[in-house]
């Protein structure tokens, strides 16, 4: 099937798109709190310990550019189900796994096939009507949120019943469920480009220096996705540390910030209404906001903890808004590039994400909550300034 004249998408096929893409992306945040007993089985140095995270993200990152531009390619069921099949591969080896080598292997392998989800989000952007693109995209974008929100504290949970392979195990069972979902509901789609791999990874450079669009979306999330990423990892540290919490309680907390993510319909309706430049500046400064009410009681004390839980749901709050108005700015830009832009925007800020999250470690175990926090409340500081003096804007 070929490009239609009048792209339509149900609510049913927006239901299962969504729900797609959470149970996808979750994939890439199962492991988060598992490090300990993961690490511990398999005799990987504690030093070392955080490969288990970062080679999921660079595994997805690699994804990102080499697997989600061929969405302007290749036919987008068919990619979406190859890149679920090297997921639950990946999941069902991990849990098998009987080494550190072997593990960090398999960490890779699902996180590139975990890319799918970002086939599929201009997909759906494409079988949307532009009158209704930033609703639909909204609640893909709510999809993802809770797959990412829900993924750690379900993983914990379940580990803690059982193992931390059974987590494996269970999420390569809901991807082969997924995978017959989507092989019966999606329709097809065949995008026109006849353009050969090369030249597409080569059209890459070009659309990121001539698409001030995309710049500009991909900077404003980048900040707050830099914040975001700092701020979920190192506030189980504080749990940890300044209230005691264990597993289940940080899971817990983990499952107040999913209220967030109800901002992402939310803010696809605005959108699509005229409001992208209130929501852009609205989500940089309640994701400032958030980070100055989680200081206004000392650690330690249930004042705080309350405090905290309102900075999750603030925080979690703003980056869904501006993602979502990112999603709808960079879809209007052509039909024939959208999987490249999709790659480029998600890589860029999923960059970012990972730099927050090296900095939010370092910076606690040097300075405390307080000086993650402060460099946390810079980042949207420094996108509201980008915003605010953009002209192009």
């Amino acid at each position: 099937m070929t490009e239609p004249d009048g792209p339509t998408i149900s609510t049913r096929l927006t239901a299962l798109m969504a729900a797609a893409c959470g149970l996808i992306v979750a994939n890439i945040y199962y492991a988060q709190p598992l490090i300990a007993p993961i690490a511990a089985e398999l005799g990987l140095p504690a030093r070392s310990a955080g490969l288990i995270v970062t080679l999921t993200q660079l595994g997805y990152g690699a994804g990102l550019l080499m697997i989600v531009p061929l969405a302007d390619l290749i036919e987008n069921r068919r990619l979406t189900l190859g890149a679920l099949a090297l997921a639950a591969v990946g999941l069902v080896a991990a849990g098998l796994a009987p080494n550190p080598a072997a593990f960090l292997a398999c960490s890779l392998l699902i996180g590139f096939g975990s890319v799918a989800v970002q086939v599929l989000s201009p997909f759906a952007a494409h079988l949307a009507p532009p009158d209704r693109r930033g609703r639909v995209v909204g609640n893909i974008a709510m999809g993802i949120m809770l797959g990412i929100m829900v993924a750690r504290p379900a993983s914990s949970f379940l580990a803690a019943e059982t193992s931390w392979r059974t987590v494996f195990f269970v999420a390569a069972g809901v991807m082969a469920l997924t995978a017959a979902g989507l092989a019966v509901g999606l329709p097809e789609r065949q995008p026109q480009s006849r353009v050969g791999y090369g030249a597409l990874m080569a059209s890459l450079i070009g659309l990121a220096l001539r698409t001030p669009t995309l710049q500009r979306r991909a900077f404003y999330q980048s900040c707050l996705f830099a914040s975001f990423s700092l701020f979920w990892t190192t506030v189980p540290l504080v749990l940890a540390d300044g209230f005691g919490l264990g597993q289940r309680g940080i899971a817990l907390f983990a499952l107040a910030g999913v209220s967030g993510a109800v901002a992402a319909p939310l803010s696809g309706r605005l959108a699509d209404s005229g409001h992208s430049s209130a929501i852009t500046a609205s989500s940089m400064v309640v994701a400032a906001a958030s980070f100055l009410v989680a200081n206004l009681a000392p650690i330690g004390s249930s004042t705080a903890l309350a405090l905290l839980v309102a900075a999750a749901v603030l925080l979690d709050f703003g980056a869904q808004a501006n993602l979502v108005v990112g999603f709808r700015a960079i879809f209007t830009l052509g039909a024939e590039s959208r999987g490249r832009l999709n790659g480029l925007y998600i890589a860029t800020f999923f960059a970012f994400g990972a730099l927050g999250s090296g900095v939010g470690a370092w910076a606690y175990a040097d300075g405390g909550w307080r000086l993650a926090s402060a460099i946390g409340l810079a980042f949207p500081v420094v996108g509201l300034i980008a915003f605010a003096f953009d002209p192009r804007r």
